[in-house]
């Protein structure tokens, strides 16, 4: 193999992208087009839930249970109604996706001890991912306001503060705010990249056929070996500027925090273009 004839093929290959305005805007201008649109597009964050509230009882054990809600950064209580037919109307308007019932006798059953006390949650289920995700944040607050009240309750009985029993909490370290874009935009530029690379390099060895030079560079001292590498070392050096194009974009525009070794993230990344280019070919 000649180094020579494979520069020459990949001087080539990078003339050819950077006269042809079409090849460097599907080289530049795509990806990057790709990657914000679904970045803003695509997001899995459940928060500032729209939700409406339908209080019957109106003592301060309900109003309590209404300001954890109030409180909570997942929903965003917009309206209290007095029935039920606000909360279809709101739904079917798709200007709520909650409604939280409180029936007239839960201060009363809280207060006794001795019964039960329900909550009626009223989900949108048009988007069943969303309403699981708001029916979990929901049952969550209410658990936390039932724990609260059987402590207090225990501590009233027995004249102490009850004893602490064993919980679990978990903490994440990985995107610790579980903010959906952290975990899609560095997907994103994988999937885009790999797209874009493996289009380009099985696109340059078409263009060759269809317009009859193919022929020409087999006979010439060229290698098929040589010819190959020499047209992926040019997209290579494409990808290496699309995926430097895209990373500034997600740390800067994104707010995708940038946290690990550069000189893994730069080998892993030569390995996955150098992948992805062969796949095209």
């Amino acid at each position: 193999m000649s180094f020579r004839r494979l520069r020459a093929i990949a001087r080539k290959e990078v003339l050819h992208v950077i006269r042809d305005p079409r090849s460097l805007a599907s080289a530049i201008a795509i990806p990057l087009t790709m990657l914000l649109i679904f970045g803003y597009a695509l997001s899995l964050d459940v928060d500032r839930i729209p939700t409406i509230v339908y209080n019957m009882d109106r003592r301060p054990e309900s109003a309590e249970l209404v300001r954890d809600f109030q409180g909570s950064r997942y929903f965003q209580v917009i309206d209290a109604v007095n029935g039920y037919r606000p909360i279809e109307k709101a739904m079917d308007s798709r200007r709520a996706l909650l409604g939280v019932v409180i029936p007239a006798d839960f201060s009363s059953n809280v207060l006794a001890g001795d019964a039960e006390a329900q909550v009626q949650l009223l989900l949108d289920g048009s988007d069943s991912n969303t309403a699981s995700i708001a029916q979990g944040y929901a049952e969550g607050i209410v658990q936390t306001y039932a724990a609260r009240l059987r402590g207090d309750a225990q501590s009233r009985h027995a004249g102490e503060i009850p004893p602490v029993g064993v919980s679990a909490e978990s903490r994440v370290w990985y995107n610790p705010d579980m903010v959906s874009r952290n975990f899609i935009v560095p997907g994103l530029i994988a999937v885009i990249m790999m797209i874009i690379t493996g289009n380009l390099s099985s696109l340059t060895i078409a263009r060759e056929w269809e317009n009859g030079t193919m022929e020409q560079l087999l006979s010439t001292p060229v290698r098929p070996s040589e010819l190959a590498l020499g047209k992926l070392a040019a997209y290579f050096l494409v990808g290496l500027v699309d995926m430097i194009i895209c990373m500034l974009v997600g740390v800067y525009l994104f707010d995708v925090p940038f946290k690990g070794s550069l000189l893994f993230l730069s080998i892993s990344s030569f390995v996955f273009l150098f992948g992805s280019l062969c796949t095209g070919v």
